[in-house]
């Protein structure tokens, strides 16, 4: 360095002697020294320390000049170290002044200007340097601050936006959201920021669709089985993390409505088996708190009018089986007297809970041979071969095997009616069959039944009257590959308080010329086809039954010139009609209600015209209440009912056309029934 670059850094003027500023050197490196002592951090002190240095190689230049020119003024002495923190840290970066060889003293002041003016000069120079160093030090940590600031942001930033993504990813959505509202606060208008409450957004969305999405189908699949606990659970899933959505809302509504027609479906069901067992006020208790909520309720009223009716008919049936016992008593002579024996049974089919009717019964009885089953006879089989007409066999409470042939009027009874059962295989014919020798043979509480299905067109009957006589009391017959019971040959039945149910043709049918079938106070449920068919010139008397749910019609009777009798019944729920009446020669069809079947209520064709048709009710029914053949004049048959059917409420000027012929089976000596096949289609004629 020159004297002259020395001279500019220390403030020197021209031709001014520098010897005179020694303290003020002094001071100036003192200050100097004192940055590089206090400096906040090792850059800003290393840059001090550069300044000192400029300083120090300042003075060493100026020294040398005045050794050159023989005025060396003594070296400036170290500065001292002010503290331990300051001598480990910054000792041994202040360099020693620069120290000359010689030190003359020689007086460089001339009178061309004052010394305190220099002195002052020298003293802004000196400042000047001190300042300029600390302004320079200062900006450059200024920018290195902003510097540093400005990446680590960025740096912030990166991380929260990759944290973010993750977050999103795993639908961790308020971690998301605070990830991108702190980028936000880094980055005002960030469009990472945007995208990424943009992504959450959309995130959340997707989410909330597929979790209702899934939630919901699940509880209506729920529902379509009919598991309401599951279905309200899973709808509970959505409406507890949405509470006013509207489908999940809906979804509770239904399956709630769906709960209430459930509770009405089972409780209906046992106003009915209470209806089934002659538990009357049972039944219309059960069937009455269904109106405490649904006042309404067509099923429920159907039930309290159907167990009012049966227990006042109970009643009368009492009243009337005293009436018979009272005559049967009268006329006990000690000795069997089949009046008095048929007066009992009678009585005891009316009221069979009667202890004096059934021990008059048993006395009469006893004047007659009595067979068990075992006891006397290992079968059933052993018993009949030998029994004699008016015998009396007693089977005991347990299943017999079939299938059983009876040709002698005999008295065939059940120790227990609800345990008491006779079955074959479909293949072997009929569980049990009435020859033509059997007349006035009685079956009392037993069961008939096939043990499987056969298909095919020809099918055996559970039970088979062919040309005997023969009265089934209590009796059951379930299950039959063919008819539950068919009377054919001219044979002669009566049916009391049966059932026939689930049979794969009709529950009872009676085929063909001379041929009478009765049946009374019975059922006939879930039938293939039929409850009750007459065809053929057969006759028929049918009294307070219930038909309900067969596939077909409740009664469909195409009797030719042989009588209907028909009163009374209560025809419900068949698949197509309630009664169709295609043929009769005489009779009547009164007092009987057709209700909530699927095509529709009454059918009465020209070939029936004959017959009186009054009295009878068709409502809730699908199809018309009452439909009338073309031909048939609407004022015959005012005095009936059609209310809340399907329009119209009486279908006339009907075209009835029968697809297929209606014929009877041919009996081979195995004897087999085939079943009707009749379609009816309702067309209405146009008028003229």
């Amino acid at each position: 360095m020159t004297f002259t670059e020395a001279s500019k850094i220390l403030g020197l003027g021209p031709n001014e002697d520098p010897r005179i500023h020694l303290a003020e050197f002094k001071e100036a490196r003192e200050r100097i020294a004192e940055l590089v002592r206090t400096a906040p951090n090792d850059t800003l002190g290393d840059r001090y320390q550069k300044g000192l240095i400029e300083f120090d190689q300042a003075l060493a230049a100026v020294q040398e000049h005045l050794e050159a020119t023989g005025l060396a003024a003594p070296p400036l002495p170290p500065v001292p170290v002010t503290s331990p923190q300051d001598a480990t840290t910054r000792q041994k970066k202040i360099p020693s002044p620069a120290v000359p060889k010689k030190s003359p003293a020689v007086d460089f002041q001339t009178d061309d200007e004052p010394a305190p003016r220099r002195k002052r000069t020298l003293s802004i120079f000196a400042w000047l340097l001190i300042v300029l160093l600390a302004a320079s030090g200062g900006g450059w940590i200024y920018l290195e601050n902003e510097r540093s600031k400005t990446e680590q942001r960025q740096t912030r930033i990166a991380f929260l936006e990759r944290q973010g993504s993750i977050f999103i990813e795993n639908r961790r959505w308020p971690e998301a959201t605070q990830a991108f509202t702190e980028i936000e606060s880094l980055s005002p208008g960030s469009e990472i920021s945007l995208l990424g409450r943009r992504s959450i957004e959309a995130g959340m969305t997707e989410e909330q669709t597929q979790f209702i999405g899934y939630w919901t189908g699940q509880t209506l699949a729920e529902l379509e089985v009919g598991r309401l606990d599951e279905a309200t659970a899973s709808a509970r899933q959505v409406l507890d993390k949405y509470p006013n959505h509207a489908e999940a809302t809906a979804l509770v509504s239904r399956i709630n409505a769906a709960r209430a027609s459930q509770s009405r479906t089972a409780t209906l069901t046992a106003a009915r088996a209470q209806l089934d067992q002659r538990k009357w006020n049972d039944a219309i208790q059960t069937a009455k708190s269904i109106l405490a909520n649904l006042p309404d309720d067509p099923d429920a009223k159907s039930l309290v009018a159907d167990a009012t009716a049966a227990r006042e008919k109970a009643a009368a049936n009492q009243t009337k089986a005293a009436d018979l016992l009272k005559m049967a008593l009268a006329r006990d002579q000690g000795q069997f007297d089949q009046q008095s024996l048929d007066w009992l049974r009678e009585a005891k089919s009316l009221d069979p809970d009667n202890a004096q009717i059934t021990a008059q019964l048993e006395k009469l009885s006893s004047y007659t041979r009595t067979l068990r089953v075992p006891g006397d006879f290992a079968t059933p089989e052993e018993a009949l071969a030998q029994a004699r007409d008016r015998d009396r066999i007693i089977l005991a409470a347990q299943t017999w095997k079939g299938p059983l042939v009876i040709n002698t009027a005999v008295d065939l009874q059940s120790e227990d009616p609800t345990k008491t059962t006779v079955e074959c295989s479909p293949e072997d014919g009929s569980a049990i069959t009435i020859g033509p020798g059997a007349k006035g043979t009685r079956v009392t509480g037993i069961t008939f039944r096939h043990k499987s299905f056969a298909i095919g067109t020809d099918r055996f009957a559970v039970a088979l009257v062919r040309g005997g006589g023969a009265v089934f009391t209590d009796c059951r017959f379930n299950d039959a590959s063919g008819h539950g019971l068919a009377v054919i040959e001219k044979g002669q039945a009566t049916a009391d308080r049966c059932r026939f149910a689930n049979n794969g043709w009709n529950g009872v049918a009676a085929i063909g010329e001379g041929c009478t079938l009765e049946v009374k106070d019975s059922e006939s449920l879930g039938n293939f086809e039929h409850g009750i068919e007459s065809w053929d010139g057969a006759a028929v008397i049918l009294t307070n039954n219930r038909c309900e749910g067969n596939s077909r019609n409740g009664i469909h009777a195409d009797n030719g010139p042989a009588s209907a009798t028909i009163t009374g019944n209560q025809l419900i729920a068949n698949r197509e009609f309630g009664l169709v009446l295609d043929s009769a020669g005489t009779g009547k069809i009164s007092g009987n209600t057709a209700r909530a079947n699927l095509l529709g209520g009454l059918v009465i064709r020209a070939a029936a015209a004959n017959l009186p048709v009054t009295g009878n009710q068709a409502l809730l029914n699908h199809g018309p209440g009452l439909i009338l053949e073309k031909g048939l004049s609407p004022a015959a048959y005012t005095g009936n009912t059609a209310s809340q059917n399907a329009s119209p409420q009486v279908l006339s000027n009907a075209n009835l056309s029968q697809h297929e012929d209606i014929t009877p089976a041919k009996e081979p000596e195995d004897p087999k029934e085939e079943a009707p096949r009749a379609v009816i289609i309702v067309e209405p004629v146009p008028e003229p």
